[in-house]
């Protein structure tokens, strides 16, 4: 079957021909994984009703092309690298080359470049808007890069909003005005949560202007975060998408149900969607997740009302502690890894100071035990085991 590279040699129809689709929704999802910065203009500071009527007059003048970024990124020399962020930076290099040379992707626009990054404050953020010539907007959100800093942000959306949460929100309210007609806003992972955040955040102004809401293997919310009348602001404007054996698309809580999309990968590797097979115009999809994402889901929800916002601020701290102890450089080195490196953090973690080292064990063998109470022994060691 097809993937997302083959999508971009054989749809050849403008977006004003066709319009927005799943799969473009994907390709914004992971372009936005670029660092244009220096390239794609920042938010510009000009008076919002003259940047709107600018963008009325003449929707897809301004900003950069993808053949710029190629441009910027030839021109980088050794800190090209640098431009591609997340666990798939490869991936990503290669997707600027190819859309560059994609006819339904290569005039797009790239505008509104926003990025921040603190170590202090854990806060990883990034987002950028892409317009098109038929009018049509899409507000992206970036999903995690690689650095402990944003997996501890991630982390940290069990029990609090986090700062990217909230620029998210920022974010969609200064863009939006200055956007023509109505305005899609997605992401991919984190990205799908901030997008998602944002709109059910954002003032009834902006909300209005929304077309669609795209979380793509995006985790949710924890309890109680947001109401059925949260949500119902939203009502029939919001899409999940995950693949079959979905991990971070199933963590924390999100009423909308997802679209199940097939993936030739393994494990957590079908969290790229750089693995998600395409069927024409759309993904090729299943009737619904399969039994290990869904057991993934109820694990994690069970243990997670075990605690309270204290206690799983503690288990956050104590894991990225132990984590940092590791000897691996970020958290893509312990994500993609395998158990080896889950089992060097586990052996870390002896080495932190005993507090933490207590609150790490307590917490890690409730959730070993809710695993083996639901799903039985045996398939608890396979998930967990590389805890003992």
């Amino acid at each position: 079957m097809p993937n997302l590279f083959d999508y971009l040699t054989y749809k050849t129809a403008s977006f004003s021909k066709e319009p927005l689709n799943p799969v473009d929704v994907a390709v914004f999802s992971q372009a936005c994984m670029i660092d244009g910065a220096g390239t794609v203009p920042a938010p510009p500071r000009m008076p919002g009703a003259l940047s709107r009527a600018m963008a009325l007059v003449a929707p897809n003048t301004g900003g950069a092309r993808f053949s710029d970024l190629v441009r910027a990124c030839g021109e980088a020399g050794e800190r090209a690298d640098r431009m591609f962020t997340g666990l798939v930076p490869r991936s990503i290099r290669d997707l600027l080359f190819a859309l560059t040379a994609a006819p339904r992707f290569r005039d797009v626009r790239l505008r509104d470049a926003a990025s921040t990054f603190s170590e202090k404050d854990q806060t990883q953020f990034g987002a950028v808007t892409f317009t098109t010539a038929g009018g049509m907007s899409f507000v992206a959100f970036r999903g995690t890069d690689a650095s402990f800093t944003g997996w501890r942000e991630n982390f940290d959306m069990a029990y609090r909003d986090v700062p990217a949460q909230e620029l998210a929100r920022d974010y969609l309210e200064n863009v939006v005005p200055r956007l023509p007609g109505r305005v899609h806003v997605g992401g991919h992972s984190k990205g799908g949560n901030l997008a998602l955040y944002a709109a059910l955040t954002c003032s009834e102004r902006v909300r209005s202007r929304i077309e669609r809401v795209w979380c793509i293997d995006g985790p949710g919310f924890r309890s109680g975060r947001f109401s059925e009348e949260d949500y119902a602001r939203l009502e029939g404007r919001v899409s999940r998408i995950v693949p079959q054996d979905s991990v971070i698309g199933m963590l924390l809580d999100c009423p909308i149900e997802p679209s199940t999309v097939w993936s030739n990968a393994y494990g957590v590797d079908q969290h790229s969607v750089f693995s998600w097979e395409v069927d024409g115009s759309d993904f090729r999809y299943l009737d619904r997740p399969n039994d290990s994402a869904l057991i993934v889901h109820d694990v994690m929800a069970e243990w997670l009302e075990g605690m309270d916002a204290e206690r799983t601020e503690q288990a956050v701290a104590a894991l990225f502690a132990a984590a940092e102890k590791s000897g691996a450089k970020d958290a893509a080195a312990l994500l993609c890894g395998g158990q080896d490196k889950l089992r060097a953090v586990a052996q870390a973690a002896r080495k932190i100071d005993p507090a933490s080292r207590d609150v790490l064990n307590e917490v890690l063998g409730n959730l070993v035990g809710i695993a083996a109470r639901r799903v039985g022994k045996d398939m608890a060691e396979a998930l967990f085991g590389w805890i003992g």
